[in-house]
This record gives structure tokens, sequence and C-alpha cells, in this order.
């Protein structure tokens, strides 16, 4: 069989002269091939998993064909941080991720392996809506679990600093000796080893909270041996902004190791005006030759639990200390005045927020308190007759959860400004969803749902923040170099076959805040590693995603 390659020097465009039958050909489509460049007419022919051919494509078949025509083509997008570690376990669909394009996603602040015995009883004991069986130890034993159930998104995980302080340590505000250090340091080369891409936190939450500078970067030294990164949802995000960004870059320093700014962002109202230096010392370090990059989510609420309107000491011991705590009436007292307080030391987002109306509930565990779900705070005091503050302490005991909710927190001005930086990228730091069955019992932010599809359609054809072949390329390319992510986030022949056709004129994210579990418009077709996942606007139900290991990964 005749297999050549003609090229048309007339417009620079491969030619196929085979006879080859391919999986799938892509016709008639615009490429945008993740590098930012500009736009070409061509086809692509699918392999197995790989991308065989980019050019003209017009001699050879295909088992499999895609008109594109007046399509765009690009490569898969990869959610920067995302939390589907038990969303998947639901529904492996992940449809509010594949129906914006999302390929690929990042599991960050992770806290799913390595466990010890009472930490697997945390994770079993602590699931609320979502059910499964924790049966591994290890983070590479999770990842090879969700895997083998079948999932439609190819998947990969840091490991936690926190995962390994609790594993170590427990739950305790207390400092490692040398050997337990020793031993947290053996935790992270074993998860690197099993594919992890780094280390990561989440420093406003205990137990990350309790983890000295010192401490992150002994942990981090042991990922930069791998070819790991560092990624942390820093200290402050608000009143000690620029200190927390200052932390970040030493440890990426001195540790010699690449560092991610979880979701960016300048919270509450007087911190709005720090992004500006927040940017030129990010852009500062990278002139000095530091990897350092960040990812953010394009709305200006914040979603954690209601237990962050509290000092983090305060669950010291964990969650079931901190219920106890809420319990005693001098503690809710003094916690009254702390809601109310605008620390330096600890990250109140309740004053960040600006009080109980700018707070809105969205999950409970039991069900005796989901009528109060898509109600701010200050809403469900008032049906309560009680003070917000009262209420809030009330719920978090009576829930036996930390309550998640969404935080106001940031300012548009900032959000445009940060979506132009070519080392932002993006991540929804929310789970995967069907907009169906158990998912509707909780609401969700409309990140989850609307993030990528709001970056393409709101700030890129819209707004005109940026082009959108800049837009692929920083949901694309820019976070699968920084992970090194072999051979993902580009068109290119050899490549993993992770591609999207799309229409860019009807490319628009649905989901609001009243109305959060709504499919995001304009996604058409969805390849993962070669398979169609999603094929003229259905789901196929088709479990082609893979475990991504990092780069210390060892068979």
């Amino acid at each position: 069989m005749r297999n050549l390659i003609c090229i048309l020097v007339s417009c620079g465009v491969l030619v196929s002269c085979t006879s080859k039958k391919y999986d799938t050909i892509i016709r008639n489509g615009a490429i945008y091939d993740g590098n930012g460049g500009e736009t070409y007419k061509a086809d692509i022919a699918i392999q197995n998993d790989t991308i065989a051919f980019i050019g003209d494509l017009s001699n050879a078949k295909a088992t499999n064909e895609v008109d594109a025509k007046g399509m765009a083509v690009t490569p898969g997008f990869i959610n920067m941080m995302g939390h589907s570690e038990e969303s998947l376990f639901q529904d492996g669909r992940a449809q509010s991720d594949i129906r914006q394009g999302v390929t690929t996603e990042i599991f960050g602040e992770s806290t799913m392996g390595p466990l010890n015995a009472k930490m697997k009883l945390l994770v079993q004991g602590g699931q609320s809506d979502i059910k499964y069986d924790v049966s591994w130890n290890t983070l590479g034993e999770y990842m090879q679990v969700l895997e083998k159930k079948g999932i439609a998104v190819n998947i990969a995980s840091f490991v936690g600093t926190g995962a390994v302080r609790q594993y170590i340590l427990g739950e305790a505000n207390i400092a490692p000796t040398p050997t337990q250090l020793d031993s947290m340091k053996l935790l992270v080369r074993q998860a690197m080893e099993e594919g992890a891409l780094g280390v990561t936190n989440a420093l406003i939450y205990p137990v990350d909270f309790f983890a000295k500078t010192d401490e992150l970067i002994a942990l981090s030294k042991e990922a930069s041996k791998y070819g790991g990164t560092y990624s942390s949802h820093m200290r402050s995000e608000g009143n000690k902004l620029l200190e927390a960004v200052e932390e970040l870059i030493t440890i990426s320093k001195e540790a010699n190791i690449p560092a991610e700014i979880f979701h960016l962002k300048a919270a509450g109202k007087n911190n709005w005006s720090k992004m500006d230096s927040v940017i030129k010392r990010v852009e500062r370090a990278r002139k000095e030759g530091q990897d350092i990059t960040a990812d953010m989510y394009t709305y200006l609420a914040g979603a954690t639990g209601l237990t962050s309107s509290f000092p983090p000491t305060l669950q010291d011991g964990g969650f079931g200390k901190l219920r106890e705590r809420l319990q005693n009436p001098a503690i809710r007292k003094e916690m009254t005045k702390a809601m109310n307080s605008n620390p330096v030391d600890w990250e109140n987002l309740y004053s960040g927020a600006g009080g109980a109306e700018h707070v809105l509930l969205l999950g409970f565990k039991q069900d005796s308190l989901k009528k109060y779900t898509g109600k701010t705070l200050a809403e469900v005091a008032k049906l309560r007759n009680k003070s917000p503050e009262e209420t809030a302490m009330d719920l978090i005991v009576q829930d036996s959860t930390r309550v998640g909710v969404a935080y106001f927190l940031m300012n548009e001005d900032n959000v445009k400004k940060q979506v132009a930086l070519p080392w932002v990228s993006f991540g929804s730091d929310e789970a995967s969803y069907t907009n169906e069955g158990v998912f509707l019992k909780s609401n969700a932010h409309p990140r989850a749902y609307g993030n990528f599809a709001r970056v393409l359609g709101h700030y890129s054809r819209d707004e005109k923040v940026l082009s959108l072949p800049a837009a692929i390329q920083k949901l694309a390319n820019v976070p699968a170099k920084h992970l090194k992510l072999q051979k993902r986030g580009e068109l290119k022949t050899g490549y993993f076959a992770d591609i999207l056709v799309f229409d860019p004129s009807k490319i628009k994210d649905n989901a609001t805040y009243e109305k959060p579990h709504r499919y995001a418009d304009g996604m058409i077709d969805v390849f993962v590693n070669g398979i169609s996942v999603f094929k003229d606007g259905t789901p196929t139900g088709a479990a082609a995603g893979r475990f991504v290991k990092g780069p210390g990964y060892k068979k």
C-alpha cells in the first residue's frame, strides 16, 4: 500500500496521497493549533489515540467522518484546577466539563491520597449526596480506581502537602519533628513516582494552614527532584495577598520548582487595588527566571465552606472539634466578634464579602436543611429569627459539614486584567456535573458549567479582552506546558487526539447563581484520546479518559 505525503507549495498545506483508511477524519475546519497563531483550513486524521495527519485529506477515507465547515477545531482544554474527585464516582461522563471542551481535569488542593486508616474513615464518613467506597490507600491507587470505573475526561493530580501532614501528624496544629518530616518527604516521593504532578495545598484551611514556609519548601524540594510543580491556594487572597505571593515565590526559588497560583484573585473590596502589584511582582519573578504562573475562574464569587468565616485555629484537631466548640456559648460569643472582624492573621471570607447578604448557601448534607439552598445567609437568618452569625454556627452544627457557600469577593476590572495575562490559564475550582439526579440536590457555582465557555464567548468574542487564538492557547497549551503534560494541549501530528469542534459564534455560558445547573452552548464534537465522547451535541457515553501521569512517574 502506498503511503506518500505531498506538499502544495502554493498554500503550504500538506496533502495526503495515501489510500490508507483512518479511524476518524475531521474535515474542512478552521484549525487553531493551540500556539496562539493564525488559524488555517485543514483536515485532521485520527488513528487509534493519536493525531495521524493534519492537512488536505481529500483523497483519504475514514470509518468516522466529521464535517467541521465553519467550525473551530482546537486542542482539548485543560481544567487547571478542578474538583471532580467525588463527582466522577457518581457520573463519569463529566458533562458540565465536556460540554465546554474540557478533556483533561487537574485535581488541585488534593486530599484523596495518601490515606491512613483514620483518614479513610473520615473520607468515607464525610460523604454527602455522592456515595463511594474508599478502597484505596495511595494517590496513585485512587487515580487508578477512577480510571478503571470509566470516565470521559483525562485526569491528573497533585499530592497535597496537607494530606501527607495529616497522614503523619493528624489534624493538630503542631510542627513536625525531623523524623516526622522525613516520613512526609517519603510520602511525597511515593506519590511523585505514582504519577503526581507535584505538591499542592490550600493554606487558608486547616490542616494546610498549620504548615510553616520551611515545611512547604522541604516537601517542594522532593517534588522538584521529579520535575514536579508547586501549586497553591495561597495563604491569603485578601489582607495579606502581597505577602502570600511573596511566600509562593520564595518557595519556588528555594525549592527550585515551578509554581502555580491557584484561582488568582484579590478578595474583598479593600484589596482590589492590590492586583496591579501582584501582577508586577509575578512578572518580575518571571523575568528573573522563575517559572511562576496562575489560573483563574471568570466570576466574581468564590465558593468554599461557611467555616471560612471562623479562625482556622478553631479547627485545631479537626472538624469534630470545631463542631463541638461551636456548641459552647462562650466560644460562640467570641466567634460572633471574630466573624465581624477584619483580621490579618487569617482569611475571614465573611468579612471580605461584606456580610451575610453576600454569602449564598449552595449545599447541605441534611435533607431538612436543603430548603435553604439558593438563599443568602441573611435571608435564612431572617427566616430563623436569629443573627446571621448565630445562624451560620447553627447550620454548621446541624448539618455536620462545613456547609458549601459562595462568597462575593471580586472585582470585574481585575477579572479582565487577569484574563488577558499570557501566563494565566483557567480552572473551574469546581466539580464536573450532570444536570440531573443527585447533583440537583445542591447548587453548583456557575463556574462548573460556564468557566471555559465564558472565556471564549463573553471575554474573547463579546468583550474582546483577548483574541480567540490567544484564548485557546491559554485554555490548552499554556497549562500543558507548565505541567509537562506530554503530547497534549496542541494540535500536532503524533500528539494525543484530544480535539474539539465548536461554533465560535455560539459558544456561550448559561449557568447563573440562581440557575447554576445549565449547560453551555456551542460545543459540537469532543474527542478524548481519539474516541468520541460528545457527538453532534450529544454525549456518547464512551469512557475514553485516562490517568495522565506526571514527569516523575515510574512504572
